[in-house]
């Protein structure tokens, strides 16, 4: 008898625990219009699952006129998913008449995402800067036809496509593209002058190529927020743009003319200083060529050629040449 009464009293203790530990949370969700079944408090307790937290997104999504099973968001609590997060972004995807399934916004959230600030971006559109002002100097580097360079700054106003957000791509992927796309719509410009008069020229151009595809993001709009003239000394304090340009040209005109110029004048004293080498060099050969006359002279008479008188007579003449050449000098210098 002793020992009935005994486990009576220990099941009547462990009742009065259960009571005490869950009889708060099953009040609540029941007076909150979310009644959750008793058994399953405890169920839910010995599966070390937050009955607390469960209870309390369940009533929070009945109160938004979502109707949420315990099972649901116990399936995704296991998994190891945000469970409040998941149903905040549904009671938001509700309210702006946003179609998103729970088993989808569960599968958003389990990929790593944020589908909270997912809902609310499609809510409220989220603008990015391109690029991205915490890498580099925050200006695209783009050049004209006419070689003009270009300093860009761009603000990308995007939208949460909540359909592509798993396996979609981030920002990231939409700042490259929107880069990469101002830069070849400057590249195709005639002149810096049409991107300054009508930069939303560019932005359209941008805006039409389908740069959102893949991606976890609708691009709504594509805004210059500033286009300045690249490599010009004052050039966001100078009015006339146009003309500093032209001056700058028109002094880099002038100093490759100047090179140009130099570079033929070291060419032509490059060309007399060979000229004087050659001259030169013939002379040198006509110093050898009458070195070999007294040879000449010498073999000839040796073998008879030349006799002495035609040597005398030929000295005659040298030296009567050599007194006339000198008479002539006279007079020229006279």
């Amino acid at each position: 008898m002793d020992y009935v009464l005994g486990f009576l009293a220990i099941v009547l203790i462990l009742i009065v625990v259960l009571l005490a530990r869950f009889i708060g949370i099953y009040i609540r969700a029941a007076i909150s219009g979310a009644k959750v079944e008793f058994l399953s408090l405890v169920a839910m307790r010995l599966r070390r699952v937050n009955t607390k937290l469960i209870v309390d997104a369940r009533i929070q999504a009945v109160k938004a006129g979502l109707q949420l099973t315990t099972n649901d968001l116990e399936a995704h609590y296991l998994a190891g998913g945000n469970v409040v997060n998941v149903v905040r972004a549904l009671v938001a995807a509700d309210k702006a008449n946003i179609e998103l399934p729970f088993q989808q916004a569960a599968a958003i959230d389990l990929a790593g995402r944020n589908v909270h600030e997912a809902v609310s971006t499609s809510v409220y559109p989220k603008v990015i800067d391109c690029p991205d002002p915490n890498k580099g100097n925050g200006y695209l580097d783009a050049v004209s036809k006419d070689g003009i360079r270009l300093l860009v700054k761009a603000r990308v106003t995007v939208r949460a496509n909540l359909q592509r957000l798993v396996g979609g791509a981030t920002e990231e992927t939409i700042i490259a593209r929107v880069g990469q796309g101002i830069v070849s719509a400057i590249g195709s410009s005639d002149t810096y002058k049409n991107v300054l008069e009508n930069p939303d020229h560019i932005s359209r151009k941008v805006l039409g190529s389908g740069l959102d595809a893949n991606t976890a993001f609708e691009i709504v709009s594509i805004d210059i927020a500033d286009v300045s003239v690249a490599g010009v000394s004052g050039a966001r304090e100078v009015a006339n743009v146009g003309a500093l340009l032209e001056t700058e040209r028109a002094e880099a005109d002038k100093k490759m003319r100047q090179a140009e110029a130099e570079g033929r004048r070291a060419t032509a004293i490059a060309a007399e200083q060979e000229m004087r080498a050659r001259v030169q060099e013939m002379q040198s050969k006509v110093i050898e060529a009458q070195a070999e006359v007294p040879k000449a002279i010498s073999e000839a008479f040796r073998s008879g050629n030349l006799g002495i008188m035609d040597f005398y007579r030929m000295q005659n003449v040298l030296a009567d040449t050599a007194m006339r050449e000198s008479v002539a000098d006279g007079d020229k210098k006279a």
